[in-house]
């Protein structure tokens, strides 16, 4: 076994990825494309937590000034170049938007107002434009990880394999192999632990670091006349009739014709199977408020509700994901914690780990402001 951090020659050439979100597929996908074998490894289905009830909304600058801000930039021109190889357009409704700021008041009459697109048609006032289409972005997030999945799987042999992660079994300090619920053992060389909020029902993580919950929800609807919707992301300061503190939801129209409103977030416990999650019925119906109050073309008689959900965003004590290698074991790496942003941060996450595991070293991020060892130096 090579003594280096990285995967050596033709000595190893084998990692094991543990969760099919956003994170996990995306490293599954860089790590395969540098002629890694891959096994994937995700306990119920591919994207089917917040990775596929995520808004999908991207930003180039928004995170400046924050740790997180040179791996957004880096990630939302991956996400760019991933579109043109990946025809993300047409197979993942990725494409530039123009988005807005502006403030709601529900007890107020008023139909639109200068600046703002025709169908938002609600007692709507002060927009203004916080990004272009330069700066911002969308992809639908379930066909986006699942769009690049496939293509791991077809086009560099990444295999699926469902299944619970029991154990990552470790020999004189390095990975050895990982265990699977009912005992199926998968020998490999390195492994991912892309586990989202769920990382904190796994002991190896947990007695390191927390991550909490976020239970955010949302709702999709199909408006009757969807080409009315223009591609205008909508950033709202919401004040309800009822007085109260103002709300913070925000629209998305897809190119699928859809609309996905988001909002009413809190901090609960996360329940230990993705299929649990269900939505809080008193949040989806101030959803459904905000819905036709912003438009006449989203209230119920010109828009169906397609879904109502909610997912869980990971969180950790800093507020700034963690993405490297875990002290004391080699070959056991970590990515997770990247809150509201995972969809964003998903590729240049994704890409500079796979650089990181078979090279030694990330070149495109600097991953050491997101090192799992500034926990262990707390304590």
């Amino acid at each position: 076994m090579a003594a280096k951090n990285q995967i050596d020659g033709e000595t190893s050439k084998r990692v094991v990825v543990c969760g099919g979100g956003v994170i996990g597929v995306c490293t599954a996908y860089f790590l395969a494309k540098k002629g890694i074998a891959v096994t994937l490894v995700e306990k119920s289905a591919v994207a089917c937590a917040a990775s596929g009830k995520a808004g999908g909304f991207l930003a180039f600058d928004w995170c400046d000034g924050s740790p997180v801000g040179p791996l957004a930039r880096a990630s939302f021109n991956l996400h760019r170049s991933l579109s043109e190889e990946l025809n993300g357009v047409e197979s993942y409704g990725y494409r530039p938007l123009t988005t807005l700021s502006l403030t709601v008041t529900e007890s107020k009459p008023g139909s639109g107002g200068l600046g703002l697109p025709d169908w938002v048609n609600g007692p709507a006032k002060s927009p203004s434009t916080i990004g272009t289409t330069q700066t911002t972005a969308q992809v639908h997030p379930q066909l986006f990880t699942r769009k690049l999945l496939s293509t791991a799987t077809e086009k560099y042999g990444v295999e699926l394999v469902i299944g619970k992660l029991e154990e990552v079994r470790v020999e004189s300090g390095r990975v050895d192999s990982v265990v699977l619920e009912g005992g199926r053992v998968i020998d490999t060389d390195a492994v991912v632990l892309a586990m989202g909020p769920w990382s904190s029902k796994f002991e190896l993580l947990s007695s390191i670091f927390r991550v909490h919950g976020i239970k955010a929800h949302s709702i999709v609807l199909e408006p009757k006349d969807p080409n009315a919707i223009t591609p205008h992301a909508l950033f709202l300061t919401y004040r309800p009739a009822h007085g109260g503190e103002a709300l913070d939801p925000e629209v998305y129209p897809r190119p699928t014709g859809e609309v996905y409103i988001c909002g009413m977030s809190s901090q609960e416990e996360v329940p230990d199977d993705p299929d649990q999650v269900t939505s809080n019925p008193e949040s989806i119906q101030v959803l459904k408020r905000v819905a036709k109050t912003v438009s006449s073309y989203l209230n119920e008689e010109n828009a169906l509700v397609k879904a109502e959900q909610a997912c869980f965003l990971p969180s950790t004590e800093d507020g700034v994901p963690v993405i490297g290698e875990i002290p004391g074991i080699k070959g056991c790496y970590v990515g997770t914690g990247h809150s509201c942003w995972g969809i964003l941060n998903g590729p240049a996450t994704g890409a500079a780990l796979a650089e990181l595991i078979v090279d030694g070293v990330a070149t495109s991020v600097d991953l050491s402001r997101f090192s799992p060892s500034r926990f262990s130096k707390r304590r």
